[in-house]
């Protein structure tokens, strides 16, 4: 219905009705911005994302901020350049700056170890524990897997001390200092450090440090006030090609790693700030030296420097809260963020002293393609029709990653279960999760997380001693999934292994066991 109504609307009335536009006197005369209006509008359509709102700043002025489609789909709402969408990982950025304005205190140094001020920090070995350092878990290289140990924290009630303690159960992706892998954990640490440090919590510094000095009034912390600021965009994920509105999750514990909530309005001042390296204003919040730490390569990523790419780039790195690239012979500060129906990218040319935000409210979302056009446009560089590209390899993946279909395909129809239902009702004890249960309530088998409520399911039989997850509340980064009863030679049930294929959090590495 919504996609219907949206197509048969007349140009002009899309044109009028849908996008704020604002521009000032001071644009770049090389820009057209009624094409990038178009080309904004035409990607949101063509994408199918509930809505984008994307503001670009230069020489220390917002220039442009474009609005397309519906922060509220049900509602008809569109969004302006004062929409919250969650930034996500995003926040990142501002967790190390925090970290910095503490260095430049005398109150932390980057090369202390984390274990000074945490006693409880541990990783997967002792040595790695002792020696791991601020700037290590700030730069994505402690030898932990991109996103493993994520279920830790990914809708649990764990507090921050809590999840950090059961971070010596996530088993080692490589040498320590040897690799990169994206840890939303050692941010989620980095987050009580700086609670312990100053006393405050880690919302608590950012609003008195960069919020309020900065003037970003209707950035928040926590979902928990939303309703009293408004105008924010509604999360939707997506099945079987249709949009759907999910609830937005609450993330306080883990704010450091992901839990600000902003507005493109907002957001312009941060780009600015930073562009500015760190003053405002008469004030420097950020001293050069800190400027430079947390825009320097502290974890390098390999390049393929014997192929051309699309962005003549020779580097790519990890700072601290940002990462970091050439872009056609100029520096590249960026990062982007992933929320449940929300994704979101901050992108900074320092050189230029450009800047560009682009803030979603769908999980299929063309956030680089609208950046790299705008990017492009603004340099003067040759460019292509990046929202036709990504939009084209994004839909391959799509089509191409049969896992569930495999899966489904492989199915043995007609069979029972080798172990009793008795056997499997119970307790179950993960180390990174807790107590994960399976229950009988009335006709209905249930798989409850005791620390995790927002995971719960009703298990159907799948096939001999599998059996099939089925979620009870939404989730936008998974759906098919299984869970394998194990049991040792005199047919005792031992505990089981779950299969949830996705790219973003692992059950696999829960490893329920029973419990005697």
């Amino acid at each position: 219905m919504h996609k219907a109504t949206l197509r048969s609307l007349p140009l002009l009335l899309l044109l009028t009705t849908w996008v704020f536009i604002e521009l000032k006197a001071q644009n770049n005369p090389r820009v057209d911005w009624e094409e990038f209006d178009s080309y904004f509008q035409k990607m949101v359509k063509d994408w199918d994302v509930p809505s984008a709102a994307i503001g670009i700043v230069k020489d220390g002025e917002l220039v442009f901020t474009g609005n397309y489609g519906y922060s509220d789909i049900e509602e008809q709402t569109r969004p302006d350049k004062n929409t919250l969408y969650a930034i996500a990982s995003n926040s990142k950025a501002f967790t190390s700056a925090l970290i910095a304005m503490l260095v430049q205190e005398g109150k932390l140094d980057w090369n202390d170890p984390v274990k000074k001020y945490l006693p409880y920090f541990a990783l997967y070995d002792p040595w790695v524990s002792d020696h791991t350092t601020i700037r290590d878990i700030l730069s994505h290289r402690v030898g932990l897997g991109t996103f493993s140990g994520d279920n830790i924290w990914y809708k649990t009630t764990f507090s921050s001390e809590e999840i950090i303690k059961r971070v010596k159960y996530v088993p080692k992706a490589y040498d320590f200092r040897a690799g990169y892998g994206y840890s939303n954990l050692m941010y989620i640490t980095a987050g009580e450090l700086i609670k312990v440090v100053t006393g405050k919590t880690w919302s608590e510094n950012v609003q008195e440090r960069i919020l309020n000095p900065l003037g970003m009034h209707r950035t928040i912390s926590s979902v928990k006030d939303l309703d009293a600021k408004a105008n924010y965009a509604k999360p939707y994920a997506r099945k079987e090609g249709v949009n759907y509105e999910i609830p937005w999750v609450n993330w306080d514990q883990v704010a450091a790693t992901g839990g600000l909530i902003s507005s493109v309005e907002d957001m312009s001042k941060w780009m600015i700030f930073n562009l500015n390296n760190g003053v405002i204003g008469k004030d420097t919040l950020l001293s050069s030296k800190s400027r430079n730490m947390v825009w320097t390569p502290h974890n390098n990523r390999n390049v393929d420097l014997t192929k051309t790419n699309d962005f003549n780039r020779h580097f790519n790195a990890y700072g601290l809260g940002w990462g970091l690239s050439d872009y056609h012979g100029r520096l590249k500060v960026g990062h982007t963020g992933g929320y449940d129906g929300m994704i979101t990218a901050v992108t900074l040319i320092p050189d230029e002293k450009i800047g560009i935000v682009v803030l979603t409210n769908g999980v299929k979302s063309p956030i680089m393609a609208a950046t790299y056009y705008a990017l492009d446009k603004m340099l003067g560089v040759a460019s292509k029709d990046w929202s036709a590209e990504h939009l084209k390899s994004t839909n391959n993946y799509r089509e191409k990653d049969t896992r569930i279909k495999d899966r489904i395909a492989q199915r043995e129809p007609n069979t029972k279960p080798n172990t009793p239902l008795q056997k499997l009702l119970g307790n179950y004890e993960s180390k990174l999760l807790g107590t994960i249960s399976i229950e009988k309530e009335g006709d209905k088998i249930l798989l409850n997380f005791d620390r995790a409520p927002l995971l719960r399911a009703e298990l159907s039989h799948w096939h001999y001693d599998v059996w099939r997850i089925n979620w009870l509340e939404p989730q936008a980064w998974f759906s098919f999934g299984t869970i394998k009863i194990n049991t040792n030679n005199n047919l005792e049930v031992l505990g089981f292994d779950f299969d949830v294929p996705n790219n973003d959090f692992f059950f696999k590495e829960l490893k329920p066991t029973k419990k005697i």
